[in-house]
């Protein structure tokens, strides 16, 4: 891995220093709240319009390659760019204070919680904290839906992914493959339903395409020898944590449990943050019972109330795993290191497809099977995100659920007298809050926080 050059402004052909990104990268930071979205507009308010150091063009090139790739594109972007500007030093600077604030916060929220989260007091900011996140997923589908579904062709397949993940249970990665396949094909027919959305004008005179331009620096080069080199590096950084834990502890701790889960999820989460819940939400609490429905909404609303990817509630996953079982360790140290281990396992093959990839995508701009493949993954994740909203739905508010399995059917159906009438109320005015009234996503948290608070007050809930 080469980390020559980490001063170096002038000699990486821009004349931004180290420095200078470091400052601008931290900022970035300390502002990304609002998922995935939000963290992405920050980025190219920040990068784009205000800095020019990439133009619409490139940031729009390096954003498709993320969105393809698993796990977390707003971070991975930001990586992505920083190994443009500054090689793998700049990637490693970008990429790691994206999460930095998360990860702190994180992990002090999650130690509230399970110190005091059966506390009366507490129980009632996270009941209006759930109410709140329901109604930001429900956005998201909405925001994600505007953007991909352009056409009837794109409509069909967010119906199908739907329909696919929700009714039938189809494993998530099959989805995003078939969808992956189509948009290619598609593409490559020259259907112009395939076609990506129009972003909008684009800057010029960016610092990294004006570096890029005459002599390409030998890092963004692809070399065949080096993408060996970086790749097993990474892979061993990544993958002899998770052999050692399985060696010395055996698969059934919860530390090994721990490491491979987040490790798969790793390699087929695509369509990024709210489909990586989608599937997190599903496995933690329905396969490994490591949580209830209603404390993985109760992470999802730290993850959204603090800076950083959304997918930082996979920190809380692991801490709370750990803590209910710590392997003869004292419960907060063995959820301290469970909170880690799943940051380090989820994050560490993010700068591993940067490193690796990023020269060889640099070399495929313009590539219409590229761009039809991203449209329909894009397309698919919004039924992914639907089924994510309902399933948060139902646990949000009912109180029972009954399982379906007939004729290849395999959902979870409400009892409609168990509805809970506080936390229906509750989210409807939280989504009129962000539809109607155009609230910003902090207010809406905080406001629906202090109203759980006042219900339990008043001996509603």
């Amino acid at each position: 891995m080469d980390i020559r050059n980490v001063q170096a402004g002038a000699d990486a052909g821009h004349g931004v220093s180290f420095n200078e990104a470091f400052r601008v990268w931290f900022r970035v930071a300390c502002l990304s709240f609002g998922g995935p979205a939000g963290q992405i507009a920050v980025m190219h308010r920040i990068l784009v319009e205000e800095k020019k150091w990439i133009s619409e063009g490139r940031f729009l090139h390096a954003l498709n390659y993320c969105m393809l790739l698993p796990g977390p594109e707003a971070q991975q972007l930001a990586t992505y760019v920083g190994w443009l500007m500054h090689r793998t030093a700049g990637g490693l600077m970008a990429g790691g204070l994206f999460i930095l604030p998360g990860i702190i916060a994180i992990m002090g929220l999650s130690y509230v919680y399970a110190a005091f989260g059966n506390v009366s007091f507490v129980e009632a900011l996270f009941f209006g904290l759930k109410a709140a996140v329901l109604a930001i997923v429900v956005e998201a589908v909405v925001r994600v839906g505007k953007r991909a579904l352009k056409n009837r062709i794109m409509i069909g397949l967010a119906a199908a992914a739907f329909v696919a993940i929700f009714f039938f249970a189809v494993p998530f990665p099959v989805i995003i493959i078939a969808a992956a396949i189509i948009g290619y094909a598609g593409a490559r027919a020259g259907r112009p339903e395939f076609a990506p959305a129009g972003h909008g004008p684009g800057g010029s005179g960016a610092v990294i395409d004006s570096m890029l331009g005459d002599a390409v620096p030998d890092h963004v080069r692809p070399n065949a020898a080096r993408a060996i080199r970086v790749g097993a590096l990474w892979l061993a950084l990544w993958l002899v944590p998770v052999i050692a834990l399985l060696l010395f502890l055996g698969q059934a701790n919860v530390f090994s449990q721990i490491a491979l889960f987040f490790s798969k999820m790793a390699l087929v989460t695509f369509g990024g943050a709210y489909a990586v819940l989608a599937y997190v939400a599903q496995q933690a609490v329905e396969h490994y019972h490591w949580l209830k429905p209603h404390e993985m909404l109760d992470g999802l609303g730290m993850a959204e109330t603090t800076p950083g990817p959304l997918i930082m509630v996979l920190q809380f996953v692991g801490f709370m795993a750990a803590y209910r079982d710590p392997s003869g360790l004292s419960p907060m140290l063995a959820a301290t290191l469970g909170g880690l281990l799943a940051t380090w396992v989820t994050f560490t093959p993010c700068f591993l497809w940067i490193f690796v990839g990023a020269p060889y995508i640099e070399r495929l701009r313009g590539n219409i099977g590229l761009a039809g493949a991203l449209s329909a993954i894009t397309a698919a994740v919004v039924g992914v995100i639907l089924n994510l909203s309902i399933w948060f739905a139902l646990h949000t508010l009912f109180r029972q659920t009954v399982p379906v399995h007939a004729f290849s059917l395999n959902f979870d159906m409400p009892v409609l007298t168990s509805v809970d009438v506080p936390a229906l109320v509750l989210s409807i005015t939280a989504a009129t809050a962000i539809f109607r009234f155009k609230l910003g996503m902090l207010t809406v948290l905080a406001g629906s926080c202090a109203a759980g608070v006042a219900l339990r007050l008043a001996g509603v809930i």
